[in-house]
């Protein structure tokens, strides 16, 4: 079965956790034959089949979006469930050990195309942050490259979202701060997910703020 070559970007903002998975994903995509740009900015995308938009924290406009025939986001929840923020996030806040994942099309109304895959991972409950993104960025690479492979052979199939929507805020700094008068057992799953650098997890005591840090000894 012949296979097509096809012209791949990624672009994920330079900030993001994502970053160390897409140089796996692009090395994968280019052994399959494909010519990929790895990219940090809207305006950097070039004119091709795919766009993968991973991790991408502006809005991508029209004009951006018909460089490419596809342009493709993953996302953390089952959709039209969950779209917005932080969707694995606010899931493992919610008590929830499987997380849904839906790879879609982007268009200008956010989180609304069409769907190609949806596959999930799962969480034994004790992963801290960088545990469950190193999980969640393997699962989609493989949702990713699944999706080149489809469409090089010709073999892509949409479906139309369907059922109730709900959004996801998005969050902020405050959203770490803990209670300091609810035992930690009850918390765990904000720990879970603080960063201890970029959004670390704290509480106020007689009016004056304290940070905690978490790590897993290993």
């Amino acid at each position: 079965m012949h296979h097509k070559q096809l012209v791949i970007s990624i672009l994920t903002d330079r900030s993001s956790w994502m970053n160390q998975y897409d140089q796996d994903l692009v090395a994968k995509m280019k052994m399959a034959g494909h010519q990929v740009n790895m990219v940090s900015n809207c305006d950097a995308l070039v004119k091709g089949d795919i766009a993968f938009l991973l991790s991408c924290f502006e809005i991508v406009r029209a004009e951006h979006l018909n460089r490419n025939t596809h342009n493709i986001v993953v996302h953390a929840s089952a959709l039209p469930d969950g779209k917005g923020w932080s969707p694995a996030t606010w899931q493992i806040l919610e008590g929830k050990d499987t997380i849904p994942l839906t790879l879609f099309e982007a268009t200008e109304n956010v989180d609304a195309g069409s769907v190609y895959l949806r596959d999930s991972i799962q969480l034994s409950g004790y992963e801290l942050i960088s545990d469950w993104q190193e999980i969640l960025g393997r699962k989609i690479v493989e949702m990713c490259m699944t999706f080149v492979n489809q469409l090089s052979r010709g073999e892509v199939v949409a479906e139309k979202q369907v059922g109730p929507e709900s959004f996801y805020r998005r969050r902020r700094p405050e959203d770490s701060e803990l209670d300091i008068d609810k035992p930690i057992a009850d918390q765990f799953n904000l720990l879970r997910v603080v960063d201890n650098e970029k959004y670390p997890a704290y509480f106020v005591k007689d009016g004056r703020r304290y940070i905690l840090k978490i790590y897993q000894e290993k």
